[in-house]
């Protein structure tokens, strides 16, 4: 008897995984909140992991421990996040061909939730670091998405939770932008990718199709789905 992947091998499906800052929200909001409420020192957090001395999750961790704000001020905050304008068509578009959307994030859950459902897009998955009030102006970030065996040690290693989908569902369609995403961009089927990933995945050769915003990455998603994409 075969297995259920074998099965599903001869047309297998697709499925949707999606960075959140500065693919779906117009800036990183994590950073938005450290130049905002953060406390001295978590500039050089920043530093320490642009030189490789630690790894992200070290970083967030320690950073979102200098944020200095209220529950207020936090939401306050996030009522003035951005997002892609064409995303919400995105997920609509996708959800009609019978695609899952996932958002996978190396960023904050609770901020992302926030965002997400101003947009009216509060249905969707969230995978991310989570964020825990511990005093009234205190935080601490938990990380129960991180890998002893994550490449880039982040809070939410990306390429454990790309294949988990692709068990699931077959081919995984990633989304993303920048460094957070270029481990996980060469274990994806495909990847929709601007800002620095397009640079990343033609160097490495990763089948990628660049696209500026979401209104045109809707617009790549029936090809995807007809299984007419460009391979790079």
């Amino acid at each position: 008897m075969g297995h259920a992947l074998s099965r599903a091998q001869p047309n297998p499906g697709w499925m949707v995984q999606s960075d959140f800052d500065g693919t779906i929200s117009l800036v990183d909001v994590t950073d938005s909140l450290l130049n905002r409420f953060g406390l001295p020192g978590w500039q050089q957090l920043e530093e320490d992991w642009e030189n490789g001395k630690i790894g992200s999750r070290e970083c967030m961790k320690g950073q979102v421990a200098l944020l200095d704000m209220s529950e207020a001020e936090l939401r306050a905050h996030l009522d003035t996040i951005a997002v892609d304008p064409g995303f919400a068509g995105f997920v609509a578009q996708a959800q009609a061909h019978g695609m899952v959307v996932q958002v996978v994030s190396d960023g904050i859950d609770r901020a992302i939730h926030h965002v997400l459902s101003r947009h009216g897009l509060g249905h969707l998955e969230v995978i991310a670091n989570r964020l825990e009030q511990v005093g009234e102006r205190r935080w601490r970030l938990e990380s129960p998405w991180a890998s002893a065996r994550c490449k880039r040690a982040s809070g939410n290693c990306k390429c454990e939770r790309l294949a988990e989908q692709q068990a699931v569902h077959g081919r995984v369609l990633y989304v993303g932008d920048s460094t957070s995403d270029f481990c996980v961009s060469g274990q994806a089927d495909l990847v929709l990718a601007k800002y620095k990933l397009i640079a990343h995945c033609e160097s490495m050769g990763i089948a990628h199709v660049p696209f500026t915003d979401f209104a045109e990455a809707t617009q790549l998603l029936a090809k995807v789905v007809l299984g007419q994409e460009a391979m790079a």
